[in-house]
């Protein structure tokens, strides 16, 4: 339980990070309390989509990672990020990435800022 916390944490510090740098990725809100929630809302949505359908598309890209060297995970992680706006716009939560390029340059922001949070946050395996 604890990880899925720090995980949670890791993905709304990262989707934050995005925000405030990305101009195509949008979070808006009436109040600061709606666009954390919204916020805390969507890093779980992103969550589930990297659980549940990341792992589906690596498999089938397989190929293409080993071409590519692995820089085809930059489009995984794009396609990762609008299918999470997507799912975002379903539920009627407030984020909203414009477009592929806006989501390859948040997927890797993405990537960087989960990556330190996951070293700066401890886990279950410390």
């Amino acid at each position: 339980m604890k990880n899925f916390v720090v995980k949670t944490i890791a993905n709304a510090a990262a989707l934050l990070v995005a925000v405030w740098v990305v101009s195509g990725i949008t979070l808006t809100g009436d109040s600061t309390g709606d666009k954390a929630l919204t916020l805390v809302i969507v890093a779980l949505v992103f969550g589930l989509v990297n659980f549940l359908v990341k792992p589906v598309v690596k498999l089938l890209t397989l190929p293409l990672f080993i071409l590519t060297l692995g820089l085809i995970t930059l489009v995984v992680n794009a396609l990762m990020l609008q299918l999470t706006s997507w799912l975002a716009d379903q539920f009627n939560l407030e984020f909203h990435v414009d477009n592929f390029w806006s989501a390859v340059v948040g997927g890797l922001i993405i990537a960087i800022v989960s990556w330190a949070m996951h070293i700066v946050l401890p886990d279950d395996n410390d």
